[in-house]
C-alpha cells in the first residue's frame, strides 16, 4: 500500500497525537508498506514573535490556506490506489480534498465538538471556538471511512454524522511506550524519594492527567481529602500534569492533607514510567474520554486503578479495574460520592499481600490487550478492505 498520512503541524506541540500518528506510520513501514506523512508547515506562524495570540490566528492560515493549496497540487502526482489516512477527527477540515479517493479518519475522541454543540453543558465554548468546531465537524462528515479508538468514541462519532458511515470499526489504541512492572517497586520508591525529595516509601497515590475540566482533578483532591478525613491518610498523593489551577492549589491549601499533597510538571517518560511501578493505586476519575490511556499505562506498569464506572473507562479497565460513581453535577451529591470512592480508595490499600498480588496480575494481563502490534494488524486489515473497496 503506498499511504499519505495527514498529521497535525509541528509548531502545534501536541504530545499524544504525534506519538499515535508514529505508531501508525512505523507499524505500516516495518510491514512493507510505503507511508508518507503530509502537514502544514509553519509560514505566517513565525511571524507571530512567539505571541499566543497572533500564533493562533496565523497557525490558522498555515493549515486552512496554505496547506491545502499545497495538498491539491501534491494530488496531481499521487496515484489512484493511494489510501488518504486522517490521524485525528480534528483534522477534518482537511478531508473534503481527498474525500472522493480512497480515505479513512481515525477518532479519538469528540469532547471539543460535544461541548460547542451544547452537549456538555459544563464545559462552555465560545463564539470562535464555535464556528471551528462547526467547520471540523462539516469536514469530517465528507467522510466515509472511520476506525475509532473505542466504543464510546464510535457511538459518539454516530451521533455527530450526518449520515451513516459506509465504514465504521472500533480498534482499541496500543501501548506506544515501554510500561512494564519493576522488579521491586521498593528500589523505585527509593529512587523517585531522593530525586524529589518526598517520602515515598510506604507507597504512594498517583494521579495523571491535565487540568481539563473532564480529567476531574479536583475531584480526586476531594477523593483524598476526604480519605485522610475518614481513614488517616498514612501516604502521598502525587498529581503529575500541567501546573495546578488557582482553584487547586487553594483546595490544597485548605486540606487537612495539605502536607502530603504534591503536584508535579515537566516529568519525562522514564520518570513517568517509575511513578506508575511505585505506585499504591492510581485514581483516575475522569468524567469523559475518549480512551483512557493512563489507565492501561499503569496497569501494564503493575499498579492497580480506580476509574469512573462508566464507558470508556470502564471498557478499557475491564475486570481489573476498581470503579467508583461519576462525580455527580448537584453539590449536594457530592459528599455521597466523596465518601462512597474514599471507602474504595480504602480498600485497595487494605488490600493483603497476596489479593494486591493477584489484582497486579489481572491489570497486567488486562493491559496486554492493548498491544501496538494487535492495533498494527487490524488497521492494516481495515486499510486492505477500503482499497479493495470491501
Amino acid at each position: 500500500m503506498k499511504i499519505v498520512l495527514f498529521t497535525h503541524p509541528a509548531f502545534l506541540a501536541h504530545q499524544s497525537m504525534p506519538r499515535f500518528a508514529q505508531m501508525i506510520k512505523e507499524g505500516m513501514k516495518q510491514k512493507g508498506h510505503e507511508v508518507i506523512k503530509w502537514h502544514p508547515r509553519a509560514f505566517f506562524y513565525k511571524l507571530a514573535f512567539k505571541k499566543p495570540i497572533l500564533e493562533k490566528w496565523l497557525g490558522y492560515l498555515d493549515q486552512f490556506l496554505v496547506f491545502p493549496i499545497e495538498v491539491k497540487l501534491r494530488l496531481l502526482n499521487c496515484s489512484k490506489e493511494t489510501l488518504f489516512v486522517f490521524s485525528d477527527n480534528a483534522l477534518g477540515p482537511w478531508v473534503p480534498l481527498v474525500c472522493k479517493r480512497h480515505h479513512v479518519v481515525h477518532c479519538h475522541d469528540f469532547l471539543a465538538q460535544q461541548s460547542a454543540f451544547g452537549l456538555l453543558p459544563e464545559n462552555k465554548t465560545g463564539i470562535t471556538g464555535k464556528q471551528y468546531q462547526k467547520f471540523i465537524h462539516r469536514g469530517y462528515c465528507k467522510a466515509e471511512n472511520f476506525i475509532s479508538i473505542s466504543k464510546k468514541t464510535q457511538t459518539d462519532l454516530h451521533l455527530l454524522l450526518s449520515q451513516k458511515p459506509k465504514k465504521s470499526r472500533v480498534v482499541y489504541n496500543g501501548l506506544n511506550q515501554k510500561f512494564e512492572p519493576a522488579e521491586k517497586s521498593i528500589v523505585i520508591r527509593e529512587i523517585l524519594s531522593k530525586r524529589y525529595n518526598i517520602d515515598l516509601l510506604e507507597g504512594y497515590i498517583l494521579h495523571i492527567g491535565g487540568n481539563a475540566f473532564y480529567k476531574n482533578k479536583l475531584g480526586v483532591l476531594e477523593i483524598y481529602d476526604e480519605w485522610a478525613k475518614s481513614f488517616k491518610a498514612k501516604v502521598p498523593l502525587i498529581l503529575i500534569g500541567e501546573y495546578p489551577t488557582e482553584e487547586m492549589i487553594a483546595f490544597k491549601e485548605n486540606s487537612r492533607a495539605s502536607k502530603s499533597i504534591y503536584f508535579l510538571s515537566n516529568v519525562d517518560d522514564l520518570q513517568l514510567q517509575q511513578f506508575y511501578q511505585g505506585a499504591s493505586v492510581m485514581v483516575f476519575p475522569s468524567l469523559y474520554e475518549g480512551f483512557g490511556w493512563p489507565i492501561v499505562e499503569a496497569m501494564a506498569s503493575g499498579s492497580l486503578v480506580i476509574t469512573t464506572d462508566e464507558d470508556p473507562m470502564k471498557e478499557v479497565a475491564g475486570e481489573a479495574g476498581f470503579y467508583i460513581p461519576k462525580k455527580p453535577h448537584d453539590p449536594e451529591k457530592v459528599e455521597n460520592w466523596k465518601m462512597t470512592a474514599a471507602k474504595e480508595l480504602e480498600k485497595i490499600m487494605q488490600l493483603t499481600a497476596e489479593e494486591r498480588s493477584d489484582a497486579v496480575a489481572k491489570s497486567i494481563l488486562r493491559s496486554k490487550k492493548f498491544s501496538s502490534q494487535d492495533f498494527v494488524n487490524s488497521v492494516e486489515i481495515i486499510y486492505q478492505e477500503i482499497l479493495q473497496n470491501k
